[in-house]
């Protein structure tokens, strides 16, 4: 199959073939119960990333003697590996003696943030964290939901694309932050056990794998078998063949020829201006994430944090959408999401408010509008000129720039969305 942009082989040959491997840079959640076959599948990530020359990050509660073994059952001599420094195995220990403290929270945000110490530490193109569950059973949810999005966004920030496996929730309440972490991940992949073999073992089952973000050809399942010698292999009879979608809602009505572009001197659009004014630059284009207000003001709360306490600079970007687009059907808000979707790297934040579409973009960089409007223009609906001319006069936008006298999130979206309330 043609290789998808940013993308990487997981060594996972169901996710391999149905998506075209993981996002460079992206999180990856494996599920599954004891014995399902997570482990084996953490070693062939592990093995196609030191078969690619990258060095892969592993961390484990086994001993390395146990995980050799492991790998040994699937012909993979992990030593090898370990002895070039392309696997570096870092044990770690269930941390049993939490609740013999008096914050149990607080030890385990330590215990998540020493991942990214080490992370930074040995600079990884890959990681594994074989299993995560013990260091995820916060009381206080919305404490492990902060800690959980901070720890990924700093591991994503250095291009690391990470599995992280967890044992399949026994409890409600286990249900419950499983599905707090879930959502910030690029994909699940859950490992459903199949009931005991006529020999009294168990030899595999059904795996699925469903995107949260990109990874647009959608939800597969395929049964699976521990096969020796050879890991967890796919049965690919119910992966229907890919299939081109179009992911923007055409246009029925084509705009006429004599419609001429909305004047660009209109006084109630304030500190906004039309995307035809802006110098564009050539970029490639990626995929991206959205976010809800809550979880986009968080994000942005801890980037003024850092500007504050490090300098260090962030570019936000809002766009906002001529209502009269809509109503003489030349633009919808879901189509500008879609454009804008496509037009911005998957690490860049999004979240839309009405007719508004703010972008807080990963990196910090003189000519970012710039850069979006060009990748914009090659993502619309249509690309025919005229169109293109038309729509452009339609989006206006509005490049925030932080200063020292920023209090938090709330007035930064109280100083760009001023012009929208008068």
């Amino acid at each position: 199959m043609k290789k998808k942009i940013n993308s990487i082989n997981s060594g996972i040959s169901l996710v391999d073939k149905a998506w075209g491997g993981f996002y460079r840079g992206g999180t990856y959640i494996l599920l599954g119960q004891k014995k399902s076959g997570k482990t084996l599948l953490g070693l062939q990530y592990a093995c196609e990333s030191a078969k690619a020359g990258e060095v892969c990050l592993y961390f484990t509660s086994m001993r390395p003697k146990d995980l050799m073994i492991h790998a040994a059952s699937m012909d993979f001599d992990l030593q090898h590996y370990m002895n070039q420094n392309l696997i570096i195995v870092v044990r770690v220990a269930p941390p049993t003696d939490i609740y013999e403290v008096g914050t149990p929270d607080n030890f385990l945000v330590e215990y998540l943030n020493d991942i990214v110490t080490v992370v930074e530490q040995y600079l990884p193109h890959r990681l594994i964290f074989d299993e995560l569950t013990h260091f995820v059973g916060f009381e206080n949810i919305t404490l492990l939901q902060q800690t959980f999005l901070q720890v990924v966004e700093r591991i994503e920030e250095k291009n690391v694309t990470s599995l992280l496996i967890f044992a399949e929730p026994a409890t409600q309440f286990a249900q419950m932050i499983i599905d707090s972490i879930v959502q910030y991940s690029t994909a699940v992949i859950y490992l459903q056990k199949k009931t005991l073999d006529e020999s009294g073992g168990y030899n595999g089952g059904k795996a699925t794998i469903t995107p949260n973000i990109g990874h647009t050809e959608g939800q597969f399942t395929s049964d699976y078998v521990v096969e020796p010698y050879k890991g967890v292999t796919f049965s690919y009879d119910n992966v229907p063949p890919k299939k081109f979608s179009n992911p923007f809602e055409v246009l029925k009505e084509e705009i006429p020829e004599t419609q001429k572009p909305k004047s660009k001197s209109r006084s109630d659009l304030g500190k906004y201006k039309p995307l035809t004014n802006i110098d564009e630059v050539p970029d490639r284009f990626s995929l991206t994430n959205f976010y809800d207000i809550s979880e986009f003001k968080l994000i942005l709360n801890n980037k003024i944090a850092l500007f504050k306490s490090t300098g260090e600079p962030f570019s936000l970007i809002s766009l906002r959408l001529d209502p009269n687009a809509e109503k003489e059907k030349i633009l919808t808000i879901n189509q500008l999401q879609n454009t804008v979707r496509l037009s911005t790297d998957k690490k860049d934040k999004i979240c839309v408010i009405e007719n508004n579409i703010l972008i807080l973009l990963s990196r910090n960089e003189e000519k970012s509008l710039n850069m979006l409007v060009s990748k914009m223009r090659s993502n619309l609906p249509f690309t025919d000129p005229k169109f293109v001319e038309v729509v452009m006069q339609n989006i206006f936008a509005f490049t925030y720039e932080v200063n020292n006298s920023v209090k938090n999130a709330d007035s930064i979206f109280e100083e760009i969305l001023e012009d929208e309330r008068h």
